[in-house]
């Protein structure tokens, strides 16, 4: 059954119609701690705030769309697993924090914690997972990465620099209030939170100006996952979906015709297996070297699919769902948004 406060934030963000339509698309967490009526706790806070993130793969992902569509004409529901975003580390990155704690500022005071830490050497990236305390299982964990630009040539390094250094900071003061009060408190009026969603949402966008054409192509040149950056920001790179069986899916998807990642990725423990959409176009404009606009055809965002098994563990005698990523699946997973795909 749909969690009333979060079926309310829902509704504040989306309207009632869309929201229900999210609630009843997107499995609600079993043992998600409620707060008061009217009152959210911090783990509905960022369940909800989840959804709306969701809610902009959907808009935005036309393939994830029609997959979701699916789902709901058969009567199922999605596991929303994990969300995935990009960020740099570098020292021109304007008035946006750099790297990862551009996010973690916010995650933290959601009820998020450092779940595990991946070198994506090939890529010259490092990811890390944010898993929530409260429902580790159940709440869609963040997967963050940072792209080092120091990893690059020297013009691939300037050209950062001209479009991260122009990056204006989307968390307001109020936001920023309001988070410390989540965090110290545990839970917000319904009112505040809606407040908080709304400003927390804007965080995952583009917040640097629009990128030069010759920019953009050395980037692509040497990093397929920067130039994505240069187009895209900070915008979800993609929302993952939990199915039982990722191999049989796959094979449906490819089956009526849907634009499926070629293999499924396998983790070294082979307890995690993962395979995606190949990223939908989107057309986005460039400045060229006279300073006029122009549009080109870029990759976007993606629709990714997850199967995680359960393992023992000894320590405590526990059973658990395997929450850990590879850092081979990752990369394998990131050329979703390569040009060439």
């Amino acid at each position: 059954m749909p969690d009333k406060n979060v079926v309310r934030l829902l509704s504040l963000h989306l309207g009632a119609s869309a929201a229900d339509r999210l609630a009843q698309l997107v499995a609600t967490p079993q043992r998600l701690p409620a707060g008061e009526a009217g009152r959210p706790s911090r783990a509905e806070v960022a369940h909800a705030l989840n959804l709306v993130l969701f809610a902009g793969i959907l808009e935005r992902v036309p393939t994830g769309k029609a997959y979701t569509d699916d789902v709901a004409t058969a009567g199922g529901k999605v596991h929303f697993d994990h969300g995935a975003l990009r960020t740099v580390r570098w020292h021109d990155n304007g008035a946006l924090p750099a790297g990862e704690a551009a996010f973690t500022r916010i995650l933290r005071p959601l009820g998020y914690r450092l779940n595990g830490t991946y070198p994506l050497d090939r890529i010259g990236m490092t990811g890390r997972s944010y898993a929530h305390e409260d429902a580790p299982e159940e709440i869609a964990q963040f997967f963050v990465s940072e792209l080092h630009p120091e990893h690059f040539s020297e013009p691939f390094r300037q050209a950062v620099s001209r479009i991260t250094g122009s990056s204006e900071d989307p968390l307001t003061p109020r936001a920023q209030a309001l988070l410390w009060e989540l965090e110290r408190e545990g839970s917000l009026s319904l009112d505040d939170a809606a407040e908080l969603i709304g400003a927390l949402a804007r965080c995952f966008d583009r917040h640097h100006a629009t990128p030069r054409l010759d920019d953009y192509e050395r980037l692509l040149a040497e990093s397929p996952e920067m130039a994505w950056i240069a187009t895209e920001g900070n915008a979800f790179n993609h929302a993952t979906d939990r199915v039982e069986d990722v191999f049989a899916l796959a094979e449906e998807q490819k089956r009526i015709g849907r634009p499926m990642k070629d293999k499924v990725e396998v983790s070294q423990s082979g307890r995690v297996r993962q395979t995606a959409f190949r990223a939908d176009p989107v057309r986005r404009v460039f400045m060229d070297a006279d300073g006029a606009e122009v549009v080109r055809e870029v990759p976007g965002s993606f629709y990714e699919f997850i199967t995680r098994d359960r393992y023992v563990d000894e320590a405590q005698a526990v059973s658990r769902t395997d929450l850990g990523f590879d850092a081979g699946n990752a990369q394998g997973i990131f050329r979703m948004t390569a040009a060439e795909c």
